[in-house]
């Protein structure tokens, strides 16, 4: 990194609202996590701009990017202003007690996979405050500052944001051993998505958003021949269902091991290019202040290097 000779800058604030920006990637997502409007941190924006003599930001037509000078600047700056505004909020410990971590994902995962791998810290006294949403949702939120961390199937744009690889997702085509059977007895040469057309479909929604990633990847299709005959509200009534014998589906294999080593549930093809999703563990900047996060993230990545399903991911 170069070294420049930064002009005195009066108003710190102005500093803090820079910060929020290059780390939120748009001055709109910077706004609510500053309590300001957006007219206003464009304002700022420009009187810091003004300040300095830089230009601190390109506008794209999604947002804004940082300049070298910006990023520069953000490495800086942002320690020392964590540290004042840790201070400031009271966020740091002082009555025996670190923060709470915010983490936020997808219901099903969090309750498969990481909550039990917190378990252990919340006995010991570490808090935790749990959110859950759809990918794009948290990761705007997570820009505004409502999140500490987020497990997440999506790759958040930008660079502001730390991504850490976490595990690999591996999804499953099932259905009971009846299902399976029947399509098992198919005519020689008829593949098993062809086969299926005759088998009940459960999905989370009328989209089938999961199975449909599935059929891309397998079939080289954009979705099955025929829709849902049944659609719930989450991937644990999905099991629930096809458990029971609605039909079938495609499934985390963290969610369904368990109907799976019981033989409730079985395999209907074991692909030779398995269907993976990678999990990512996505952090807000200024959030390994606080000890505890950091104690979080370290229980995350054991867990996943210690379990068969997901498998680790190098980083």
């Amino acid at each position: 990194m170069t070294t420049s000779t930064l002009a005195p800058v009066q108003d710190l604030n102005l500093l803090r609202t820079f910060l929020a920006v290059q780390r939120a990637g748009s001055f709109t997502a910077a706004a609510p996590a500053l309590g300001l409007t957006q007219p206003t941190v464009t304002s700022q924006i420009r009187a810091l701009e003004v300040q300095l003599g830089r230009q601190l930001f390109q506008r794209l037509p999604r947002g804004v990017e940082p300049t070298a000078f910006a990023r520069e600047l953000a490495e800086r700056i942002a320690a020392p202003l964590d540290d004042l505004d840790l201070v400031a909020t009271g966020n740091c410990e002082i009555d025996g007690r670190t923060a709470p971590v915010h983490l936020a994902g997808p219901p099903e995962l969090l309750c498969a996979r990481v909550l039990p791998a917190l378990a252990p810290l919340v006995a010991d006294g570490v808090r935790v405050h749990v959110a859950t949403g759809e990918d794009e949702e948290l990761i705007e939120q997570l820009r505004e500052g409502r999140h500490d961390l987020l497990i997440s199937t999506q790759r958040p744009r930008g660079r502001a944001l730390a991504v850490t690889p976490l595990a690999q997702e591996e999804h499953l085509l099932v259905a009971t051993p009846d299902w399976a059977a029947r399509v098992g007895s198919r005519a020689e040469g008829v593949p098993v998505c062809a086969a299926l057309e005759a088998v009940p479909l459960v999905s989370t929604a009328g989209d089938m958003p999961v199975v449909r990633r599935y059929w891309r990847t397998q079939y080289g299709k954009q979705h099955p021949a025929v829709g849902p005959a049944m659609t719930v509200p989450s991937l644990h009534a999905v099991i629930a269902a096809v458990r029971a014998g609605a039909g079938y589906s495609v499934l985390p294999r963290s969610l369904c091991e368990a109907e799976l080593a019981s033989g409730a549930l079985v395999r209907l093809e074991e692909p030779e290019r398995p269907r993976t999703t990678t999990l990512l563990l996505v952090q807000r900047p200024g959030a390994e202040q606080n000890p505890a996060t950091v104690q979080v993230v370290e229980a995350l990545l054991r867990a996943a290097r210690a379990s068969e399903h997901p498998r680790p991911v190098p980083a």
